[in-house]
């Protein structure tokens, strides 16, 4: 990497954390600077814009996270230990970013006032649901999954569930919701189990 792509990698790195806990609007590009130690110039000479870097900055942070929440999947080989795997990893893993899940965070932030973002947020969402899909795919064909489980319904109810306990528990500081909401997956997961 050259030096200016470092630089910009740094950017992105440290905007990230303050995109995520203040939102687009809530995050100014003096936040950026101040936190870079950048001048202005040192900024907007890797970022046409502040929509340019929150966008960076959200792919980063969430590439992150996904990838956090992923880690040691490929291991197993179950299918509904894979998906029950996949919700205890979001569960019980400490966010790695200050303010909690950026994708949760950016879709709120984006919804109506930021349609780069919105469509970024959109397309890490499809991604996740394609792959949660994709094991039940993956058990229905093996045996290991019912018939009659519609992939896309197990996908929603799992990110809907997590990310909803998420914002619970941020709301309340614990997280009982989290933890309620892993239990409830749990049972659900087993309930599709073929057998």
């Amino acid at each position: 990497m050259s030096k200016g792509d470092l630089t910009r990698q740094r950017i992105i790195e440290e905007a990230a954390p303050i995109f995520n806990q203040r939102g687009f609007a809530g995050c100014s590009m003096q936040d950026v600077l101040d936190a870079t130690g950048l001048e202005k110039g040192g900024v907007y000479r890797h970022f046409a814009s502040k929509e340019e870097l929150a966008a960076e900055a959200f792919q980063y942070a969430w590439t992150r996270v996904a990838k956090a929440r992923r880690e040691g999947q490929d291991a197993i080989s179950g299918t509904v230990e894979k998906l029950q795997y996949s919700v205890k990893r979001f569960a019980e893993t400490p966010g790695i970013f200050p303010g909690g899940c950026p994708l949760m965070n950016t879709a709120i932030d984006a919804d109506d006032g930021n349609p780069v973002l919105r469509d970024l947020v959109c397309a890490a969402m499809k991604e996740w649901k394609a792959r949660l899909a994709s094991i039940v795919e993956d058990g229905l064909v093996s045996g290991e999954i019912r018939g009659g489980v519609q992939p896309r319904r197990i996908a929603n109810t799992i990110i809907a569930t997590l990310e909803g306990a998420l914002m619970i528990s941020r709301l309340e500081g614990d997280r009982t919701a989290v933890s309620d909401a892993r239990d409830s997956l749990m049972t659900m997961l087993d309930g599709i189990a073929a057998g």
